[in-house]
């Protein structure tokens, strides 16, 4: 069987990694997988963080009992009960009775709710402190980072910070658990994909737990997925991250999101990605909504200032895979993009005014005139889409 890892002193990393699943939380490719990250603390007081998901339930109970090396557990601390870090909080309870379970009022109630528990549980509230000898935790409400129970535990002697599912991404760990012994670089995107597609919502909650945070010293994040965060520049890199994406400033570029049955509507999106080349415009990503999940798009769409979107019409509606990626973009609440929009149609046109409609509701800053076609391309469709990629770039460039 796998053993526990020691991280430092009588830290221990004891998670699992998932290559089996396809689908996070059923919505999001996992092509590389995604690691279930949970700690443990071997002081005079035993205290682990989070568990894993319960399909590794005998994996992590060995890698548990092993780090333990015939201590009992103390204390088990919930930074977050989303099932895949709670999901083996009963055979935990089961193999060890005694333990006393941390986490704050929603965190009960959801223990309560999921699990049927309800003695045992130890309730803390932001600012609350717990000695394990050596070790003093202090714990931080951080709700809707991003369910409302979530919180984060800081060890204030070493200046570890457990946070939860913040700064954490997709992707396995193969070998190497922190950031010191892999290339850190290699879960930047994925980092990016992780907060836009599974946290984007949630960036006023975001902002107001990295402010709470802010005055402590961390020389060490860990995370509930990917790398254990040790070195300094890279501390500062997967912060300024979260940073930057909860404030929904994102760079120059961009993405250029379409639907298309039969050709047109993509030569439309080729035409406005040509001009903006044309322009100085470097990052420029084209998306065939059919081809490419949207998350990959979302992901896009929170790196870069410019979308635009094109569609046929379908339906006398916008073509299904680009409703549903407009539906996905309203329930994140993005903000601060420039927004430009094309279609197409054959004999009745609809696209267009629904495209004009998600600029309202969103209130993305419109730049230029939308462009509508009828059937195929001609020449005075070819230069309003030279003339639309013309008007995102001159906004673009204004930012400079």
């Amino acid at each position: 069987m796998l053993k526990p890892i020691q991280i430092k002193d009588d830290l221990f990393y004891i998670g699992v990694n998932d290559r089996t699943k396809n689908l996070f939380e059923n919505l999001w490719p996992l092509p590389k997988g995604v690691s279930y990250n949970s700690y443990l603390i071997t002081d005079e007081k035993t205290a682990l963080f989070d568990t894993v998901d319960v399909c590794y339930s005998d994996i992590f109970l060995h890698k548990l009992d092993t780090a333990l090396a015939g201590k009992s557990l103390d204390y088990v601390i919930i930074n977050h009960m989303e099932p895949d870090h709670s999901g083996s909080l009963s055979l935990l309870r089961n193999r060890y009775p005694n333990v006393q379970i941390v986490g704050n009022k929603r965190t009960a109630d959801m223990v309560q709710g999921f699990y049927d528990i309800s003695d045992g549980v130890k309730i803390i509230s932001d600012g609350d402190q717990l000695s394990l000898g050596k070790h003093n935790l202090v714990f931080y409400l951080t709700p809707m980072v991003h369910w409302p129970e979530t919180m984060m535990t800081y060890d204030s002697v070493h200046k570890i910070i457990f946070s939860g599912d913040a700064f954490g991404t997709f992707g396995t760990l193969d070998g190497g658990i922190t950031d010191s012994q892999l290339h850190p670089e290699r879960y930047y995107d994925e980092m990016i994909r992780y907060y836009s597609n599974v946290v984007g919502k949630f960036g006023s909650p975001v902002q107001k737990a990295l402010e709470k945070l802010s005055s402590l010293d961390i020389n060490m994040i860990c995370s509930t997925h990917g790398p254990v965060w040790t070195m300094p520049d890279q501390i500062e890199k997967v912060i300024s991250i979260y940073d930057k994406l909860s404030r929904y400033d994102g760079d120059e570029g961009v993405v250029i999101a379409y639907g298309s049955m039969y050709g047109h509507t993509e030569q439309m999106a080729e035409t406005v990605a040509y001009e903006l080349a044309q322009q100085g415009i470097k990052e420029i990503i084209l998306h065939n909504v059919s081809k490419r999940s949207h998350s990959y798009i979302i992901r896009d769409i929170f790196k870069y200032k410019g979308l635009i979107v094109g569609s046929p019409t379908y339906n006398s509606k916008l073509f299904p895979e680009v409703e549903y990626l407009l539906s996905k973009i309203e329930g994140r609440d993005m903000k601060h993009r420039y927004f430009g929009y094309f279609g197409s149609f054959t004999w009745a046109g609809a696209a267009v005014k629904r495209l004009a409609q998600f600029a309202q509701d969103t209130k993305f800053e419109v730049v230029g005139s939308p462009v509508e076609m009828k059937q195929s391309m001609r020449l005075d469709t070819y230069d309003a889409c030279i003339s639309l990629g013309k008007s995102m770039a001159d906004r673009l460039k204004q930012d400079r």
